[in-house]
């Protein structure tokens, strides 16, 4: 069987990436491990745990809010069974979608394993044993990415688990801790939090949400507390100790050094980050370089074989599917002979939490590293007409522009709905926008988005409301 492209991973980036050559004219073929197609993302990762993250924030609400906007319906009752049935039928939906484009774009599916053992060829190992050849004249790898374990901690996915064991607990655990101050650690902790969990986060650097505007991330910590999170910051976990009726015991010791303490959990929750997933793909054997774990590529998406191109999580870059599903355009377009390009100081960044919070280009940290003299606008969500009308006023807009040409270098954003918030600064700074653009642009009043408007009028001072 010959093909134009064999992309290899049906996540994010794989997909798009291979229907987007469909759309070009390219004769594709799509090689998944799994049963269902969408990766990481669509069968355990962004798509379910938002789900979860939705019903347990509305649990949240009418436990604690609804009474106050004259909805009385005492107090709510917890169906975590059916919880769990709202988070699968979300997950079904969007991967039967995807099984569906594919079909619609005549893209051939192969389940199984896949190996590259030369340019142009791509076995598949089916779950059989059977292997067949495939010959192509360009290869995707998109294979993302999984959980790091933690050295010498074993996970079983029922007491000590990753993000997958999380977001399939058959009950609320009393006590949660979570190994991590991450986006996935703090997205999953609050969902066990706002069903009954006590949630402590261990964290190995004495900050959350590391490479987060320092100040956003020191007001969601405070947020986060105010919601029952603990935080031990600049601690490590040396040891898990699983009882055999369940539970663990956790070791923590500070990061720099010195005594250590113990703590106990029903659940221990490890998401210290994600590592590419390029085992089994006999890399090596075809002469395709890779630098810690990563497939190096150029700003074409080529690796250092002719032929064999690699996007996503297994790349370069922040691991978020947004961007593989820019790279998985731009590398289609590339292999058709177009011009395909990923603007990657312009990739929103969220975390799902209630509130939510979003970031896209540069901290301010990294503009006084870099001596880039700039000028800040901040406005509250205390002082934003909806934002009070729903109750949710927790958070502030951040804007950053050039001190000299006024151009956004940056917005962060923490409240109400950020996630939805920042697209219309990455819009503006796609197109090279200033501070001043985004302020005498009008917006609907009263709506959340206005005060993303008065953050940049406040760049220059003339916010309206404060």
């Amino acid at each position: 069987m010959s093909y134009d492209l064999v992309v290899i991973g049906t996540g994010p980036g794989g997909y798009v990436c291979a229907i987007r050559a469909a759309q070009l004219g390219l004769k594709v073929a799509v090689v998944e491990k799994r049963k269902s197609h969408g990766g990481t993302c669509l069968n355990v990762g962004c798509i379910p745990s938002k789900a979860l993250l939705h019903a347990s924030e509305m649990f949240e609400e009418a436990g604690h809010t609804f009474a106050s906007l004259g909805i009385s319906v005492g107090k709510p009752k917890l169906d975590l069974a059916q919880m769990m049935v709202h988070k699968q039928e979300t997950v079904d939906a969007n991967v039967n979608g995807v099984a569906f484009l594919l079909k619609k774009n005549k893209i051939e599916p192969f389940h199984g394993t896949a190996s590259i053992p030369a340019a142009g060829r791509v076995f598949v190992t089916g779950d059989d044993g059977k292997t067949q050849e495939l010959e192509t004249k360009s290869i995707v790898i998109a294979t993302g990415s999984e959980s790091t374990a933690l050295p010498g901690v074993e996970i079983d996915e029922k007491t000590v688990v990753t993000s997958t064991g999380a977001i399939e607990l058959t009950a609320v655990p009393k006590e949660l801790l979570v190994v991590g101050a991450g986006v996935i650690g703090l997205e999953i902790g609050s969902v066990w939090s706002r069903l009954g969990a006590k949630v402590t986060v261990v964290e190995y650097l004495d900050r959350i949400l590391p490479g987060m505007d320092d100040e956003i991330a020191k007001q969601f910590q405070r947020i986060l507390q105010k919601q029952g999170f603990e935080f031990h910051l600049g601690s490590k976990v040396t040891k898990v100790e699983t009882g055999k009726k369940g539970g663990a015991t956790v070791t923590v010791e500070p990061a720099a050094g010195g005594e250590g303490k113990t703590l106990s959990a029903d659940i221990v929750l490890v998401a210290i980050g994600r590592r590419p997933n390029t085992e089994g793909l006999g890399l090596e054997a075809a002469g395709v370089a890779t630098e810690r774990g990563r497939v190096v590529i150029d700003d074409h998406f080529k690796t250092n074989v002719a032929g064999i191109y690699a996007i996503g999580d297994v790349v370069r870059g922040p691991m978020l599917a947004h961007k593989a599903e820019d790279e998985g355009v731009a590398v289609a377009e590339i292999i058709a002979g177009k011009h395909g390009h990923v603007n990657y100081d312009v990739i929103p960044g969220i975390i799902y939490t209630a509130p939510e919070v979003a970031a896209i280009g540069r901290t301010e940290e990294e503009l006084k590293a870099s001596g880039v003299a700039y000028k800040v606008g901040k406005f509250p969500f205390t002082a934003n007409g909806r934002a009070r009308a729903i109750r949710h006023t927790d958070g502030f807009v951040k804007v950053l522009a050039d001190a000299a040409t006024d151009r956004v270098l940056g917005c962060h954003i923490i409240g109400p709905h950020a996630g939805d918030l920042i697209a219309e600064v990455a819009v503006l700074m796609e197109f090279g926008g200033s501070s001043e653009d985004l302020a005498r642009t009008c917006h609907a009043h009263p709506t959340l988005s206005e005060a993303v408007k008065e953050a940049a009028m406040a760049v220059e001072k003339r916010q309206i409301h404060m």
